[in-house]
């Protein structure tokens, strides 16, 4: 195996291994800090479209981790970010909250509910019947479907909530159309990200806690990939996978000494 550059910029997944059902994960605090002061670039990932990257820094920053608002990337903005490349200044029909209406807003698309050049799905708590119908028949009229990510699950204190991927899987069964993806496992999602940073991912490394997810969307994206075991992923899971990850930690702590 050809030897890999030196890490030179780091990506993060935030749920599992920055924070756990809203308390920082030990270790977490001493990483950002680390990262903040070493001048390397570094994004904090998330496949949760619900919040702005505002809204994520004044979250981390009540739980005591500074995590600067140019440093977040979520999978709104990265379908944002696609949507402009594909068709610029189009229009879509949103069922999502502010972290994805202002991230198609802030690239000039036009929200309507008027034949639509897409149907963007994304996540939210408030799903409605409603919205959902409309979805079904503006896809059937001929509107693309786009999904800001696959995950099937979310957490909460309560236990698993519905998110994106069961919600795009009904549309789909009601209509016979699949979405695409923008979110992890998508690579796209990296990519773009290491583009705002401008960092290469020869010389980048992913963190998460899954591996369905964060390790794979690293792993394609050419990336070194660190598996934490604070979040979804136990030891055992690892091998039930074809691919692995180049290294897995107990947590976060265990990688500041490596930047």
């Amino acid at each position: 195996m050809a030897e890999r550059k030196p890490i030179e910029s780091w990506l993060t997944d935030m749920d599992g291994v920055l924070v756990h059902e809203g308390v920082p994960i030990p270790g977490a605090d001493a990483f950002i800090k680390r990262l903040r002061e070493s001048g390397r670039p570094f994004l904090v990932l998330t496949n949760n479209s619900i919040y702005t990257p505002r809204d994520l820094h004044a979250r981390l920053r009540r739980m005591g981790l500074e995590v600067p608002v140019e440093n977040i990337w979520t999978s709104a903005l990265a379908t944002a970010r696609f949507l402009e490349e594909q068709r610029p200044g189009g229009t879509a029909y949103v069922i999502g909250e502010a972290g994805l209406t202002t991230a198609l807003h802030d690239i000039g698309y036009i929200l309507t509910d008027t034949d639509p050049d897409y149907v963007v799905l994304g996540e939210t708590r408030t799903y409605s019947f409603e919205a959902l119908t409309k979805a079904i028949r503006l896809i059937n009229d001929g509107a693309r479907f786009i999904a800001t990510n696959p995950d099937e699950t979310g957490p909460s204190a309560e236990g698993a909530l519905p998110a994106t991927g069961s919600v795009a899987a009904l549309i789909t069964k009601a209509t016979g159309r699949e979405p695409y993806f923008v979110g992890k496992p998508n690579p796209l999602m990296m990519r773009a990200g290491l583009n705002v940073i401008g960092a290469h991912s020869e010389s980048s490394a992913m963190i998460g806690d899954r591996m369905d997810t964060d390790v794979l969307a690293g792993l394609e994206a050419g990336m070194e990939t660190f598996l934490v075991l604070t979040g979804l992923t136990r030891p055992g899971d690892v091998d039930r996978f074809p691919f692995r990850p180049s290294t897995v930690v107990d947590s976060i702590a265990d990688l500041v000494e490596r930047i």
